[in-house]
């Protein structure tokens, strides 16, 4: 699949923002973050900001970016719609939890409900972001079960990393949020690997045979194509990358996305002060990067089956 900019960007940006929002929410909720104005401003206003600039941004991935909204009134059939109803439900939550937090500067009680509350949605709309994916029969690198999970996970990794920057940044360092970080990243980094092996070894199901209704007949190849120059399929659905440069980027993902991160979250349990706030924001940066790479190999690596029709032998 041809990997779109603006969808990279909207589940890696929103994704993390409903991780965050989803640490703010439980955390707050167990008390384990203290009650401070600053902190819960902040720590919302950015995680919003990164939900609305993120999910904003997916609207240019339509022809009619106007018209965004009526895809919500399809919820009874469409993951995109179900998405769509789950994201503008998660403010209302979100918007209480901060009013408790912020104002009057308490997440306990009905404030609490609200914060868990607002995870459930969140987590529930990622989900349903990557159901989108694994409901498409067409294409087996998405249609497994591995891709929810792994959406889930990141998420729940990119706002643990998050969340370590903004302890940093106040003061309020506490070594069982840092050891959370350090297992999102342990659990994200090894579901992402088992993901990739997996699609490294599955093939297809749908062969040329099978795709024209010919099992029987032997080996089927296309003696010419049925076009004389490419169409829209070719160029969004028919993307390829050499398998060499998608080990390189896979390898950069590795190692951005959650070996360093990993070793600088480590890192940050042991050392304080401008140190370790420097850590958690290298940790970050690095994270977002790899997370952006692991993206695009998501897209770019998707094999829709009607390349069949257009000279591929097996997707």
């Amino acid at each position: 699949m041809h990997p779109a900019f603006s969808v990279i960007f909207f589940t890696t940006c929103s994704g993390a923002g409903y991780g965050l929002l989803a640490m703010l929410g439980i955390l707050g909720a167990a008390d384990m973050l203290p009650n401070d104005r600053w902190l819960g401003l902040s720590g919302l206003f950015f995680a919003l900001t990164l939900v609305s600039v993120g999910l904003m941004a997916s609207t240019f991935h339509l022809g009619r970016p106007e018209r965004a909204w009526r895809a919500m009134t399809q919820w009874k059939s469409s993951w995109l719609a179900r998405e769509g109803v789950m994201a503008v439900l998660t403010y209302i939550p979100a918007g209480l939890f901060g009013i408790g937090w912020v104002w009057f500067e308490d997440t306990s009680g009905l404030w609490a409900v609200a914060g868990v509350v607002s995870a459930l949605l969140a987590w529930l709309t990622v989900i349903c972001t990557a159901m989108i994916y694994k409901s498409l029969r067409t294409i087996h690198q998405w249609h497994n079960d591995w891709t929810v999970p792994s959406y889930l996970l990141l998420s729940v990794m990119s706002g643990a990393v998050l969340m370590s920057v903004l302890i940093h940044l106040f003061g309020f360092t506490n070594p069982y949020i840092q050891g959370v970080t350090v297992v999102t990243l342990v659990l994200g980094w090894g579901l992402k690997t088992m993901y990739w092996s997996f699609n490294k070894r599955s093939k297809g199901l749908p062969s040329v045979n099978s795709a024209i209704g010919i099992d029987a007949a032997g080996d089927v190849s296309v003696l010419e194509l049925p076009h004389t120059s490419e169409n829209y399929l070719m160029k969004e659905m028919g993307y390829r990358v050499a398998q060499k440069h998608a080990d390189k980027l896979r390898a950069i993902s590795h190692i951005t996305g959650f070996a360093l991160p990993l070793a600088l979250s480590l890192l940050a349990m042991f050392i304080e002060g401008y140190a370790a706030l420097g850590a958690v924001l290298l940790a970050w940066a690095l994270c977002s990067m790899g997370i952006i790479v692991e993206r695009w190999l998501f897209f770019a690596e998707a094999k829709h089956t009607v390349n069949l029709y257009y000279g591929a032998t097996s997707v």
